[in-house]
């Protein structure tokens, strides 16, 4: 009959965490409780459920607010599933066991038995430490496992965008659908031409990048910070860095270390973002001739006294950051004299459009005469391997008929399966190769035919872009630019200039030509063309 006076909280709990993977789910809970409170006559006043780990103190706002109701006398009673349901942590399990002592719970109901105000509390404290102990002792093993994971150079945690679990080997394997992608990005960065914002446009405008699709979060477009994020983390480079510790990875890097370096210094000290204010074409690729520190670009404002106006113009100078060296270089380069000197070296590169739609053609030629040939290496490296897997079924017949024994027929067998698979190697190579190299060629000529007039029409991210491609080491010394030529622009402009005044000398960019003018050119274009076959 005291039973039936009690006014009892049903409280069902489960966590997402491991600790409540074997945990029978809440409606289960309540539906098992509720014919246990009919079976028993118990009445219960409000049903409280709740989603969250019972392992931190004060982590639960429904079952802190269930206890502060009993203190007021709304209810006296509990049904639960078990103890741990109501505590893994010895604060709230002290306050319930406190709370039964003193008479304020008078009674704790679960599937298995009741806990009473009168009952031995040694035992209830022990069921309580029983629940505290296996958190902790959880703890313990999913720590050992992550760092024993850790050792064999695997994250134990979920890998960054580009990246994918295996779940089956437990390993780290590429994401088929955005490991390229992510590539794309550092490479974009590691121009040097580009910003983590224009980058990011391109990235989610233009490739229609979203993050992968996890239960509760991805699926969306990728934000700036996530992308600083990305070219921050060293596990891009093959380096894992866990807590406090780091490892080399055997996950497939997507960089090299030199790569993420100099990304780190185009972002800023430590790959902090850096604040930019103002758009200079050729800051972070010249570096002084004298100290090697990079050239960066100021604005000066000065009053013209014939007119009274204000103008503004751009300078270029040595950062001198190098606290142990004292530069030698003296003086400001304006940005109209340091884009004349780059002017001045495209041209040295220039072609005329004749002599493009010239090369183009000669190129598309040659490339089908490189086609046939590449035909007649695929055809005879298809009868290799076909000779070698004809060779490895005749071993393999030799050993089943017991001619051979297993080390012989292991070590022939090794050897034929690595050259049979060298040889598809080389066989897709062909035509990768080719198409690359024709592809380069077709680039190579457009930008010497065109790049003078780009740079002078051109964006500050027009001129940066067509800078780099005009070679390396671009050094500024004595306000004088040098650059050391890219090896495609130099043969390209092989014998060009000669070449060039013949073409004009004969008249040849007249037409229609005649007979004579037309052989006369032929003889100029295979001249110009013979050191590139």
């Amino acid at each position: 009959m005291q039973k039936q006076k009690i006014k009892y909280f049903l409280y069902a709990r489960k966590s997402s965490e491991s600790e409540d993977r074997q945990v029978q789910s809440i409606d289960d809970q309540i539906n098992r409780l509720k014919a246990l409170a009919g079976d028993l006559g118990i009445e219960i006043m409000e049903i409280i459920t709740e989603s969250h780990s019972a392992k931190m103190p004060g982590g639960r706002p429904l079952f802190n607010n269930m206890l502060e109701r009993i203190e007021s006398g709304k209810a006296d009673g509990i049904i639960c599933w078990q103890i741990n349901r109501l505590s893994r942590n010895p604060v709230d399990s002290a306050r319930v066991q406190w709370l039964l002592q003193e008479g304020v719970i008078k009674s704790i109901q679960t599937i298995d038995g009741e806990r009473k105000p009168e009952d031995n509390v040694v035992l209830m404290s022990v069921e309580a430490g029983v629940s505290n102990q296996y958190i902790i002792d959880l703890r313990k093993n999913i720590t050992r496992g992550l760092y024993s994971k850790l050792e064999k150079g695997w994250l134990p945690c979920l890998p960054p965008v580009g990246y994918k679990n295996d779940k089956e080997n437990g390993i780290i394997v590429n994401d088929e659908e955005l490991f390229s992608l992510v590539r794309k990005m550092w490479d974009l960065m590691l121009t040097g031409n580009y910003t983590p914002s224009g980058i990011l446009e391109i990235a989610n405008n233009e490739w229609g990048f979203t993050t992968p699709k996890r239960k509760r979060i991805g699926g969306n477009p990728l934000s700036l910070s996530g992308l600083y994020r990305m070219f921050n983390n060293q596990f891009y480079a093959g380096t894992i860095v866990y807590g406090n510790r780091t490892v080399k990875g055997k996950h497939n890097p997507i960089v090299t270390m030199d790569e993420y370096d100099q990304v780190q210094m185009l972002l800023g000290k430590y790959g902090k973002r850096r604040p930019k204010t103002k758009d200079f074409a050729f800051t972070g690729i010249i570096k002084c001739g004298a100290c090697g520190c990079s050239i960066t670009a100021e604005d000066h404002t000065k009053i013209i006294k014939s007119t009274g106006q204000l103008k503004t113009f751009t300078y270029y100078k040595c950062t001198r950051k190098k606290k142990y060296y004292k530069c030698t270089q003296k003086g400001l380069v304006n940005v109209n004299d340091l884009e004349e000197q780059i002017s001045n070296e495209i041209k040295k590169h220039t072609i005329m459009p004749e002599f493009l739609d010239l090369a183009l053609k000669i190129i598309k030629d040659s490339s089908e005469l490189e086609f046939e040939k590449e035909i007649k290496i695929y055809q005879k490296r298809i009868k290799e391997i076909s000779n070698l897997e004809g060779n490895l079924d005749n071993l393999v017949k030799m050993r089943y008929r017991g001619l051979i024994d297993d080390t012989i027929f292991r070590r022939e067998k090794g050897e034929l399966i690595e050259k049979i698979d060298s040889l598809k190697d080389r066989l897709g190579n062909i035509n990768i190769a080719s198409k690359n190299n024709l592809e380069l060629t077709q680039k190579c000529f457009i930008f010497s035919t065109y790049a003078g007039i780009w740079f002078n029409n051109g964006t500050n991210q027009d001129k940066r872009t067509i800078l780099n491609a005009l070679g390396s080491n671009q050094t500024l010394e004595n306000k004088k630019l040098l650059i050391k030529p890219d090896k495609w622009l130099i043969k390209v402009n092989e014998n060009y200039s000669t070449l060039e005044d013949e073409y004009k000398r004969l008249e040849l960019d007249k037409k229609p030509l005649n007979k004579g003018q037309k052989s006369q050119l032929d003889l100029i274009i295979s001249q110009w063309w013979t050191p590139w076959e």
